[in-house]
């Protein structure tokens, strides 16, 4: 999938390492650098090229915008309670030089539009508390309690496709 999100960038799958190692690039840049989460628990198992993780990246003229995952099969069943027709989104990140030009929400509705692809029927994510309003303006519906994640404060939200 490589579509236009519009004339300054585009969104892709990470189908390659170099593009799997830019998604990482950006996510140390706005996780590990601006949001000071310790490396060691940003990258996980999922980080790996997997037929149950697709990462997406969103790229301008100038390089790397932003990137986010979809977790779906048996690598989001931790994380969506073991439902497996329920995708997860996560390490959604965007440069702050990107922020406020749509690539956020353009790489969640590549994410959806992957977990459409594979037949999915929701797709769950652990928002930010800052970031609840812009999942909301994409269709998200908050649940449950809040809960922290490395130190910051969190909401469950799904979307149903």
């Amino acid at each position: 999938m490589s579509a236009p999100a519009s004339d300054a960038f585009v969104v892709r799958v990470a189908v390659d390492p170099a593009d799997r190692e830019t998604c990482f690039a950006v996510r140390k840049e706005v996780f590990v650098a601006e949001q000071q989460v310790p490396p060691e628990i940003e990258y996980d198992a999922y980080d790996a090229a997997d037929a149950d993780t697709i990462h997406v990246l969103a790229v301008g003229p100038d390089g790397p915008l932003g990137t986010g995952r979809l977790l779906h099969g048996p690598a989001a069943a931790g994380k969506t309670g073991g439902d497996t027709t329920v995708g997860s989104l996560g390490r959604l990140a965007v440069t702050r030089a990107a922020r406020g030009l749509g690539v956020g929400a353009a790489l969640v509705r590549a994410i959806e539009d992957a977990a459409r692809d594979r037949g999915l029927a929701a797709v769950d994510l652990h928002a930010q508390t800052h970031a609840t309003g812009f999942y909301e303006r994409l269709g998200y519906v908050a649940y449950g309690a809040e809960f922290l994640d490395a130190g910051i404060a969190h909401r469950a939200m799904r979307r149903v496709l």
